[in-house]
């Protein structure tokens, strides 16, 4: 037995209990149809609710409206909200379009049958049904929902089998990158005219003209190409087609599940024009882990405009066959997208830099503490392992004493770890700056 709910009262000339009546709320939520039909649905719905509860002569204190799916539990706030005023008293009835408006999972389903078990829900009416607190009636209300979810889960089968058939026959379940038109009426994609021999010719500027994202991106705005929506064409998006293998007649779907199929259409490039790309671009829209890191990143500006220094990696292949990379640094033209630095290739920073460390007031280079350490460990390692002879006062070997700040960071410069070098370089009481392949102080 459950304790006596709230409103529950006693007629003293019966002696019976006598129940007031039921406070009915409204909750009225969208179907998943076109959001136009789902705007008729909802304006129906209470349309038609209102006039069946002034049939039925109930009162409905409030009319609750959602668009949240019902497909998971407890992710509807509205209906939460419902759940946590029944529970307070608020109303103890509901009136809705029909039971799977209510719930098409089996735990919100649950907390419907566990208020009607604790008699805080006295009933739920529907437009054709009614459900109160009796074992048939909660069994036929789980039942409803219960075949609301199997609908859902069938749904979602039938969609993935069709989605894997559409595959299977060449057609990408999304809509077509920039080039192509989709057909929705026929179902179809094909080749959009006016876009593909810009598109195609984009690829061959990568592939056979050295052209980069930055180029192709001036290249397009020259010519005035657009999106579909006329859009301008942005580095992500230019980026984005370049590794999309959809162009030459491949797809993956979902990504990154491993599973390829080939295009029903004709593709708009070739696969071996589409590999040449993939290993001309070296600049991507995003750095992954796994991206090369360079020495001397992050730590040197652009004297022309600003901007931070990055690198990249150049492959030089030379006459007798044999092949080598180069690491060019260059300004990142976060500041300016016209800048013209010139790049500068990593072999020639160094020299530069040990040179510049030549010429640095030693007041700059603020590492002496951490060179104190080192020469601090160099005696140790002499007295413990070396076995200098044990004086009053140790003795420090001449190569300790030539030992400074200067001598310390070249040394750092030219055979530390990347971690070191960037440490130095960030230590250092000014910034380095680059411009015209030539670096200097910003003091």
């Amino acid at each position: 037995m459950i304790n006596q709910p709230s409103w529950a009262t006693k007629n003293p000339q019966k002696g019976t209990e006598e129940k007031p009546p039921v406070k009915f709320c409204l909750y009225v939520r969208k179907s998943s149809e076109s959001d136009e039909r789902q705007a008729l649905s909802i304006d129906s719905q209470i349309k038609e609710m209102q006039e069946y509860a002034k049939r039925e002569n109930i009162k409905i204190l409030e009319i609750l409206q959602e668009s949240h799916s019902a497909k998971e539990s407890r992710q509807r706030k509205v209906f939460n909200q419902l759940i946590q005023d029944i529970k307070i008293g608020k109303y103890n009835g509901i009136i809705t379009w029909a039971a799977d408006r209510l719930s098409r999972n089996a735990g919100d389903l649950g907390s419907l049958v566990d208020l009607m078990d604790n008699g805080l829900l006295v009933e739920i009416r529907t437009y054709n049904q009614k459900f109160i607190n009796s074992p048939n009636e909660k069994f036929l209300l789980m039942i409803l929902g219960s075949q609301a979810k199997l609908e859902n889960d069938n749904r979602g089968i039938n969609s993935k089998r069709g989605m894997k058939t559409k595959c299977e026959m060449g057609q990408r379940p999304t809509m077509a990158p920039l080039g192509f038109i989709n057909d929705r009426a026929n179902a179809t994609v094909s080749i959009d005219s006016k876009r593909a021999p810009i598109i195609r010719e984009m690829f061959e500027k990568v592939a056979y003209h050295g052209y980069t994202g930055r180029a192709i991106a001036k290249w397009l705005e020259e010519i005035g190409f657009k999106t579909r929506s006329g859009g301008k064409v942005y580095y992500s998006i230019i980026y984005s087609m370049l590794n999309n293998p959809y162009y030459c007649g491949i797809f993956e779907f979902p990504i990154g599940s491993g599973k390829w199929y080939k295009t029903k259409h004709k593709a708009l490039i070739s696969r071996e024009l589409f590999d040449e790309v993939q290993q001309k671009t070296t600049i991507h829209a995003k750095t992954w882990p796994g991206t090369k890191v360079f020495d001397y990143t992050k730590v040197l500006k652009c004297g022309a405009c600003g901007s931070g220094i990055t690198a990249s990696d150049r492959l030089k292949k030379y006459e007798n066959g044999t092949q080598k990379r180069y690491a060019y640094y260059h300004c990142t033209r976060f500041r300016d997208l016209d800048c013209h630095e010139k790049y500068i290739r990593e072999e020639e920073l160094i020299e530069q830099l040990d040179a510049l460390f030549d010429k640095m007031p030693v007041d700059k280079i603020a590492v002496d503490e951490k060179i104190q350490l080192e020469v601090a460990k160099f005696v140790e390692f002499g007295q413990k392992v070396l076995k200098y002879k044990k004086r009053e006062h140790v003795e420090i070997p001449k190569e300790a004493e030539k030992i400074d700040a200067r001598t310390f960071a070249k040394y750092i410069l030219k055979h530390g770890s990347r971690e070191e070098k960037r440490e130095l370089l960030t230590c250092l009481d000014t910034t380095i700056m680059l411009k015209d392949k030539k670096i200097y102080l910003d003091i």
